[in-house]
């Protein structure tokens, strides 16, 4: 294995040249393009950039973004990619953490960007000028595995943005891995849906890189439109989708596959949430013969720790396993006590912490030690040499065929009326109630309150719940909303759905 991610693009470009490596709405680039201007940028940031280095990237995704982003990397910078929608202040917050003193970007974002902060251009980067093209190829080659090649922002549970960086070494361990298991290849088309500031494109950029596949970026106001996004995905032969899990639901949910059956689809990869079992089954109807994966981890042991092929349909009331480790990660569970529950017989459903160790186990948060040193820490159950862990904060269990399942979020396991409860039951039980596509539950006041979306009738519901359910489980407040809201991660927005109930 080579010493940076250059080497998966380098490879595709050598092999392929002509061949597709990227589109968006209205541009497309070979890898030949891709390579060569992307040199370009690097050869134009060779004075500013360091090692290491985090370089913010203030722009949509598209073609020349992506350009923009290998040019960092050559250039041995970290790139950080951030939506220039976001709220002033939170760009803010992002640019005072990564202490930026420039961005690249464009003026039309001066009003969001402090004053004393300068914005280069995109297009000035990409001009081609006067120089020895050969010390980018010597920068390329002064860097090291271990070095940063991303950061990634996430609130968490905070609130406050907390940048996760990832090194060279850990995103090639884990795309090495990921598109082999998933025999990903050359002639595939991915079908970008994830924001590139959300650690899930990842997972499209880089495969798409490792095997010189196409990435086709979807626009993002398709997810508003599903029958024109099954559409979408038909005309380009789409034949990879690396989903959020809502994302999916929303062509399923509403009937556009009924409309379109994008015939090239043959791999289904999802993560971010659970899977309502409904939804799942329903992509299998149309699609009996593609490979369906649950991929689970968060962001902070880069992208994901463990998969299971879902390869049947499931009872409505069954858990969607999150499978085995990838290969070189180690994933395991603690319990309150940080004792290791095992996976044998006489421990199967008793949840614990899901903890992962291995390359996929990330630098931490950028200049944020405290934060770092919360999450990340010595192995409790190795006392011989150092073994970094990341505590996830999501709780889980094996089940009787010795599958890691998901539980919840520790955050979303409550105490109420004295019992110990798991939020995300009351949300499997409630997703295979009929007619009700999708649910979530929060606790707020002390009060358990269930929202959903389908035609089912609030009565039915509360009904359905006291046939399967304890009385201190039963919601307290039932809502139905027209549609589930859905953040920019094409996750279910919790933060509206508190605003619900002021």
């Amino acid at each position: 294995m080579g010493k940076s991610i250059v080497n998966f693009l380098r490879d595709s470009w050598i092999g392929n040249p002509e061949k597709c490596a990227c589109a968006d709405e209205i541009s497309a680039v070979s890898y030949r393009e891709l390579w060569e201007d992307s040199h370009t940028t690097a050869y134009n940031l060779l004075k500013r950039v360091q090692s290491g280095m985090p370089v913010p990237v203030v722009m949509k995704k598209s073609c020349m973004a992506l350009k923009l982003i290998w040019g960092v990397i050559k250039a041995g910078g970290c790139y950080v990619v951030i939506d220039p929608l976001l709220p002033k202040k939170r760009i803010e917050n992002i640019l005072n953490t990564l202490e930026a003193k420039w961005i690249i970007g464009e003026q039309n974002i001066r009003t969001k960007i402090p004053a004393e902060i300068q914005i280069y251009s995109g297009e000035k980067l990409l001009r081609p000028v006067n120089g020895d093209r050969r010390e980018v190829d010597k920068r390329t080659e002064q860097i090291c595995d271990i070095d940063p090649m991303y950061i990634m922002f996430t609130s968490g549970s905070t609130g406050e943005p907390k940048g996760i960086a990832v090194s060279h070494r850990s995103v090639m361990d884990f795309i090495e891995y990921f598109t082999e298991l998933f025999q990903m290849e050359e002639q595939d088309v991915i079908g970008n849906q994830a924001p590139w500031d959300f650690d899930v494109s990842v997972k499209d950029i880089f495969s798409a890189a490792k095997v010189g596949a196409t990435l086709q970026i979807i626009p993002k106001k398709l997810f508003s439109m599903p029958v024109q996004l099954a559409d979408f995905l038909d005309d380009k032969k789409v034949t990879t989708l690396i989903w959020a899990v809502t994302a999916l639901c929303i062509l399923s949910s509403t009937g556009a596959l009924k409309h379109k059956r994008p015939e090239a689809i043959k791999r289904i990869i999802f993560s971010g949430e659970v899977m309502p079992v409904k939804q799942y089954n329903l992509w299998r109807e149309y699609y009996p013969d593609a490979m369906f994966v649950n991929v689970y981890g968060p962001t902070e042991i880069t992208c994901n720790c463990t998969y299971y092929f879902v390869d049947r349909l499931f009872d409505e009331e069954e858990v969607i396993p999150i499978g085995i480790p990838f290969p070189n990660e180690r994933v395991f569970l603690l319990d309150d006590k940080d004792c290791l529950i095992e996976n044998r017989k006489e421990e199967k459903g008793r949840v614990g912490e899901i903890c992962v160790s291995g390359t996929a186990v990330t630098l931490g948060y950028y200049n944020n030690q405290r934060a770092t040193n919360a999450g990340f820490m010595q192995n409790p159950l190795n006392e011989k040499y150092m073994e970094m862990i990341y505590r996830t904060g999501d709780l889980g269990y094996y089940n009787q065929e010795g599958l890691l399942c998901f539980a919840s979020r520790k955050d979303f396991q409550i105490k109420h009326m004295g019992h110990r409860i798991e939020l995300g039951e009351i949300e499997r039980i409630a997703g295979g109630i009929e007619e009700v596509e999708r649910c979530c539950c929060l606790y707020r006041a002390g009060e358990i309150c269930l929202f959903y979306e389908g035609a089912a009738d609030r009565k039915a519901v509360v009904s359905a719940l006291q046939k399967k359910l304890p009385v201190f489980m039963i919601p307290g407040k039932i809502l139905k909303v027209e549609a589930m809201p859905v953040n920019k991660n094409g996750k279910t927005d919790r933060g509206i759905l508190e605003g619900y109930l002021e």
